[in-house]
């Protein structure tokens, strides 16, 4: 096993490395960079997301004393806009962003920065991209870390009863609430939760925006704690809807499958008993497949799974930054965002791997290729 946990590490290299780079290629063809996005603000024809970043690029440039009186000093630019600026305020602008240097120039200087985990500046606001990272990540971690642990310790249980219980009434409206539950779009539900219970037409019980109350700090621990579930309460129910759903479905299917084999037969003929069966021989093969798939729901649950309902709950986490950031061309946030995202999901994956052993050690991953 330590043999494939190290080839596993030295694979995660070459992916972070091809991840970054088709990104960092993905970016060079995008129209609009945070050049564009400076000028359009300097002539009046931002209406994008740069409108809602706080802290206006113009302030750290002092652009607008640079355009120039007359038609007749309008420069020839590749950038659309760029008409009436002054030559050295562009090549000024080039400067800052890091692009006065070759593309390939720019990409090695980035992968040498974050190999040590130094992100740099955000392009439109004042503050280290890490320390603006650190400032959102409790919102997601929060999110994210609850989510699962939320979907799936409700899910695996009701999935297990549902196979023993297969066909049965509680199987039959179990499964109706539960399609329900995966048809209804998780922000739509938010929605309703916040007419319900957060002061839209009827109850005003649970509050609409933060992660904890303005009087936080002074209330004792267990206030604390409690102030804390309060105003994750709405937001983990709509983001746990569709999970909870998916899981419990497959965990049932899952079971059902490894019930109708034959060594469940001869374990039931050896005189075992129904628990027995079912969580000695049934469960570390069952719960295989929904192992699996805890890699992609964790990691999603940081970023696309709580976007909308970082919007629609005014909590400030990483969901929100890189969505921002990528409409408003912020691209030390956004790359920042990707490198630590995807070694999040490498590691996850390698744990993922090492939970199949711990579940059913007659897996060996030392006789597979990566």
């Amino acid at each position: 096993m330590t043999a494939y946990i190290i080839r596993r590490i030295l694979f995660m290299v070459p992916t972070l490395f091809g991840i970054m780079l088709v990104s960092f290629l993905v970016v060079q063809f995008a129209p609009g960079g945070p050049v564009e996005r400076v000028i359009a603000s300097l002539s009046g024809a931002e209406t994008g997301a740069m409108s809602r970043v706080s802290g206006s690029p113009t302030g750290d440039f002092g652009a607008r004393g640079q355009f120039q009186a007359g038609a007749a000093d309008a420069v020839t630019s590749k950038y659309r806009g760029a008409q009436g600026l002054d030559p050295a305020f562009i090549k000024s602008l080039e400067k800052q962003f890091g692009f006065d240097k070759p593309a390939h120039e720019r990409f090695l200087l980035m992968l040498w920065n974050y190999l040590r985990f130094d992100f740099g500046k955000s392009y439109f606001r004042d503050v280290q991209v890490l320390d603006l990272i650190r400032e959102k990540m409790p919102v997601s971690m929060s999110l994210g870390l609850w989510m699962t642990l939320l979907s799936y310790a409700i899910s695996i249980p009701l999935g297990i009863r549902k196979a023993v219980k297969d066909g049965s009434r509680f199987d039959i409206w179990t499964s109706g609430v539960i399609v329900v539950g995966y048809a209804i779009p998780g922000f739509l539900f938010a929605i309703l939760l916040i007419i319900l219970f957060a002061g839209g037409s009827f109850f005003d019980w649970f509050p609409l925006r933060g992660l904890t109350s303005d009087n936080w700090s002074s209330l004792p621990w267990w206030q604390k704690i409690l102030d804390y579930f309060w105003h994750l309460t709405l937001p983990l129910i709509s983001m746990a809807l569709g999970a909870f759903a998916t899981i419990t479905l497959l965990t049932k299917n899952s079971f059902l499958d490894e019930i109708r084999k034959q060594y469940v037969l001869t374990a039931r003929a050896k005189g075992c008993t129904e628990r027995q069966v079912l969580y000695g021989h049934v469960f570390r093969n069952a719960m295989l497949i929904v192992v699996a798939g805890f890699p992609g729901a964790f990691v999603s649950a940081f970023f696309t799974g709580a976007l909308l309902i970082e919007t629609i709950f005014s909590l400030d986490g990483l969901g929100l930054l890189s969505f921002e950031s990528v409409l408003n061309r912020d691209y030390p946030v956004v790359f920042a965002n990707l490198y630590i995202f995807s070694i999040i999901g490498l590691v996850v994956g390698l744990l993922s791997d090492l939970t199949y052993t711990w579940i059913d050690p007659r897996i060996d991953f030392e006789t597979r290729e990566v």
